[in-house]
């Protein structure tokens, strides 16, 4: 049975309220100070901050990247994992990198006044910008989505407030019988009302997470925030983000910044997985590359557990084969040793999980900016060795998002750590911390702009040919339209 959709809707100015854009626990959440202070510093004092705790890298190298504009990839977040290697050297390390991110709904306001937080932070400084520095379309503004309808609704609002006009807020569901989206000839969006009439779109905010490329193309007149060429490039697909990563990483190695990422094989196919998963010791992580909310991510870390990989029906032909992270005794074996999760400070029951921590960040036209910060934690507590049996995605997996059998998505909020007073000093984090994830959030979202810019011509076409040999997977290029 598919999942109910939601009706597309006329959203005005003056409609913003915060308890249908907030999860219930956020509303009265006070921010923690150390997070205060880290979003009151700005750029210039965190890079310094960043350089005194490396001397290695190049202070004008970093203040460059901080101050840099992304010319596609406008608004990300990276899921990254603090970890200790076995010398006990602690890291942040970037397991993937999500382009339109969810985070608003989950982080607490910085203060009492501004009632639409993050939403107004990264429209204001990040989307507006786009509508006055380029040549659009005429028509009206609109909010794509295919889940999280909450912070949908919510960047609609704080939109039409911002705009000062209605928003279209209209539904963009993969395998959509009757779709209410659609792009003309020259690639201008036009979105269908309640009414059934159909309304030219000159630039739209896009939380279209499921396959996007199979409804939009990569490249369109109206301006989409962010364009599907950044999922494509990075944004959600793995395979070519590792790829992006390691380009990015070459050309910053001679001012001794790196993003820091566990060891990753692309291009694997089906029967190259237990190859590559037996040179990491039999542990590893196996991932649909063009998966995101948790799913197509498989962690083994036994037999079992790889022969029912085996089994499954897939419905692409290239994975990635990525060391695992897990405690003392059972990660991966990798090209750089082995890496342990930190996780939480033990609870009253002397239980640690493992804990990540997403860092959302915009782009404009001062450079970087830090938007949104959370924490979730896994099912069951990190234990020092596995017993048989015992799935590990239930002691590692961090998703809260939960796939319905029906196809909509439920989440497991009670996993939910928040950035305040109470939750955050489970994590055991500091403000160095949140400098460094934060650092390694705009790096990778740097590298997959990078990618992206590759990506287009001198006629500012996407270049599918060089697509198809960075990323050669006939089921993935069959879907790609536009």
């Amino acid at each position: 049975m598919a999942a109910e959709h939601e009706a597309p809707a006329l959203v005005l100015p003056g409609t913003f309220d915060e308890v249908r854009h907030f999860y219930p626990k956020v509303l009265n959440a006070n921010l923690h100070p150390i997070l205060r202070f880290f979003l009151s510093l700005g750029n210039e004092r965190l890079a310094e901050r960043y350089c005194h705790l490396h001397p290695e890298a190049r202070p004008e190298a970093v203040h460059a990247l901080l101050a840099d504009t992304p010319k596609q990839f406008l608004w990300g977040g990276a899921d990254l994992f603090p970890v200790t290697t076995d010398q006990g050297v602690r890291r942040i390390t970037v397991i993937e990198t999500n382009s339109c991110p969810s985070g608003q709904k989950s982080f607490p306001r910085t203060d009492e006044v501004t009632e639409q937080a993050g939403y107004r932070v990264l429209l204001e400084h990040a989307f507006l910008p786009v509508l006055r520095r380029r040549a659009l379309p005429p028509g009206g503004l609109a909010v794509l989505y295919d889940k999280n309808p909450m912070e949908a609704s919510g960047y609609a609002a704080a939109l039409a407030e911002l705009a000062d006009e209605p928003v279209h807020l209209v539904g963009c569901y993969d395998e959509d019988p009757d779709p209410s989206v659609r792009f003309t000839e020259e690639r201008v969006l036009e979105v269908r009302d309640a009414q059934g009439e159909w309304h030219p779109i000159r630039a739209a905010l896009r939380y279209v997470t499921q396959r996007p490329w199979n409804r939009i193309p990569p490249i369109t007149r109206t301006a989409i925030f962010n364009p599907v060429l950044a999922c494509l490039a990075g944004g959600r697909n793995k395979l070519v983000a590792a790829k992006a990563y390691e380009l990015l990483n070459a050309e910053l190695e001679q001012d001794g910044l790196k993003i820091r990422v566990p060891e990753t094989i692309w291009d694997v196919s089906l029967d190259e997985v237990p190859l590559w998963v037996r040179r990491m010791g039999g542990i590893a992580v196996v991932k649909d590359p063009y998966s995101n909310a948790g799913q197509g991510v498989f962690t083994i870390t036994n037999a079992a557990e790889l022969e029912a990989f085996m089994e499954r029906e897939h419905r692409y032909g290239k994975f990635i084969v990525q060391a695992l992270i897990g405690n003392v005794g059972w990660s991966s074996r990798s090209r750089d040793g082995r890496l342990y999760h930190i996780g939480t400070m033990p609870n009253r029951q002397h239980k640690i999980f493992v804990a990540d921590l997403r860092m959302m960040v915009g782009g404009g036209n001062e450079g970087f900016f830090p938007v949104a910060v959370y924490a979730r934690r896994a099912r069951k507590p990190l234990p020092r060795r596995l017993e048989p049996g015992e799935s590990s995605w239930d002691v590692l997996g961090t998703n809260l998002s939960i796939k319905e059998a029906d196809g909509s998505w439920a989440s497991e909020t009670d996993r939910l750590v928040l950035m305040d007073q109470r939750d955050f000093n489970r994590l055991g984090l500091g403000l160095d911390d949140l400098i460094e994830g934060y650092l390694q959030t705009v790096m990778a979202v740097t590298a997959i702009d990078h990618m992206c810019q590759r990506l287009i011509n001198s006629k500012g076409k996407f270049r599918r040919k060089l697509f198809a040999s960075l990323d050669p997977d006939p089921a993935l290029l069959d879907e790609i339209t536009g």
